[in-house]
């Protein structure tokens, strides 16, 4: 259909229920072209790689927190990944220099905000803290200032609880890292905006992202809903013998994963035929696990203080320098993996 302001050709949200113009120009007039500045509210291993996608694709970004030390983390991280991403040879040091210098960092949140055209929130996954933020934001940004939270828990309906821009807020859900990893979840409220939306989803595109806009709010979105299944049924077969934990992390990494990277589980359902996978699930579906909160394991690991790399054991044990290596290398195979999947794309 055509948009009677723009004259564009529009698509629709929200099951047909509102319109929104494909050219980044929403029906005010106000498109992706206006988003100029950015504001990074946290300064954590997720804020502070968001902040960097921004910064390598030429953006304005602002990173808030409320300690200088924290701020100087974020600085010393990203000039590392950026590092990283030279020995690789996806950017030189003149892109690492100019990434570097799009960066401002301010403890002061009013002067972090108040002239961002678009504010990520990314700081801990406490809700109380979350409202309060929105609150002390209400009275300090821009009335056009579009609002994102990069929550990985709480539905959006429960983050506007207590603030009054709902009509230009969204979750966009990055994921670590998240300067590598392509996907960003869209997330709207009952009252977002349709042009906000669209805004949004443009904005990941433009810094190399790839969006996907939920239709409907649900607990852990879509890939974290598939991740907790399928580590669900890892964590069982662990906890009973039926393989060592590094045989089954192959069995994912050189099989479906392997396959994942290319072709997602709905079209693989396509390619195998949907009759062969109606008898697998037929078979297998009564035998999984069918737990209702965190696998056993975890929980008795948890409670010995064995956290994983960061404690030094988990489920394998870590020595200092082998967990920042193993790191290392997993962003150097990311990093290979996304130049393949660019290319892919530039093929078709």
């Amino acid at each position: 259909m055509v948009c009677p302001r723009t004259k564009e050709f529009c698509f629709l949200f929200r099951g047909g229920t509102n319109v929104a113009c494909i050219k980044g120009e929403d029906i005010n007039g106000r498109g992706i072209k206006m988003i100029k500045k950015i504001a990074i509210i946290g300064s954590g291993v997720m804020g502070s790689s968001i902040a960097q996608s921004f910064a390598v694709s030429g953006y304005a970004v602002t990173i808030n927190d409320i300690k200088e030390e924290l701020l100087s983390h974020a600085e010393n991280r990203m000039a590392d990944n950026l590092s990283l991403l030279m020995e690789e040879g996806v950017l030189t040091d003149q892109d690492k220099q100019r990434a570097m210098g799009n960066i401002t960092y301010q403890v002061d949140l009013e002067t972090a905000i108040r002239d961002a055209d678009f504010i990520i929130e990314a700081i801990p996954e406490v809700i109380e803290l979350k409202w309060n933020l929105y609150q002390e934001m209400e009275t300090i940004i821009k009335p056009d200032a579009i609002v994102a939270s990069n929550t990985s828990t709480f539905p959006i309906s429960q983050l506007m609880e207590k603030a009054t821009f709902a009509d230009r807020m969204v979750i966009t859900h990055f994921f670590n890292p998240g300067h590598l990893v392509p996907l960003v979840e869209i997330v709207q409220h009952g009252e977002t905006k349709p042009e906000i939306v669209q805004v949004t989803l443009d904005l990941m595109r433009k810094i190399g992202k790839s969006p996907i806009l939920l239709n409907k709010e649900i607990p852990g979105f879509i890939a974290n809903r598939l991740q907790t299944a399928l580590m669900r049924e890892a964590f069982y077969l662990l906890k009973e013998g039926v393989a060592s934990a590094a045989d089954i992390d192959t069995a994912i990494t050189a099989g479906p994963g392997f396959r994942w990277a290319f072709t997602g589980p709905i079209e693989i359902a396509d390619f195998g035929g949907l009759d062969t996978w109606q008898r697998v699930f037929d078979n297998v579906s009564p035998v999984l696990d069918q737990s209702k909160q965190a696998p056993v394991l975890i929980r008795e690991l948890v409670e010995e203080g064995k956290l994983g790399a960061k404690s030094g054991e988990g489920i394998f044990t870590y020595e200092a320098s082998s967990a920042s290596e193993k790191i290392n290398q997993r962003d150097r195979n990311f990093i290979k993996l996304g130049k393949l999947k660019r290319e892919k794309e530039e093929v078709r």
